[in-house]
């Protein structure tokens, strides 16, 4: 559950997708793109989705405000502590309610050029 008028908020995602990469000691390879997704008469009742590439993989964010619901995914093939991302975004968007996993990719990736 989060803060309806803060998801549909596309300023705030810009910024959101903006600041977070150095926040979290990585480096943005794009400028974030945010764009409104539309009611699909379905299972879906609109709002943003944004995304932002990083050196070290990419970070995307789909709100659905109506539903107060956000999903959010920080992708990154460095390490990094999401407790801070969580607190971050629990105070950007009123997330009342968390849902968290973290997944260990990337554990076959070689150390060095096979080529």
């Amino acid at each position: 559950m989060a803060d309806p008028k803060k998801l549909n908020d596309r300023g705030l995602i810009v910024k959101v997708l903006g600041d977070l990469p150095r926040k979290m000691g990585m480096q943005r390879l794009i400028v974030p793109r945010v764009v409104r997704a539309p009611d699909n008469g379905l299972k879906d009742p609109g709002g943003w989705s944004g995304f932002v590439i990083i050196q070290e993989s990419h970070i995307s964010i789909h709100t659905f405000p109506r539903r107060r619901f956000v999903s959010i995914d920080v992708y990154s093939c460095k390490d990094f502590n999401p407790r801070p991302i969580r607190r971050y975004f629990r105070r950007l968007f009123g997330v009342r309610k968390f849902e968290n996993h973290l997944v260990v990719r990337g554990t076959q990736y070689p150390h060095y050029n096979l080529a």
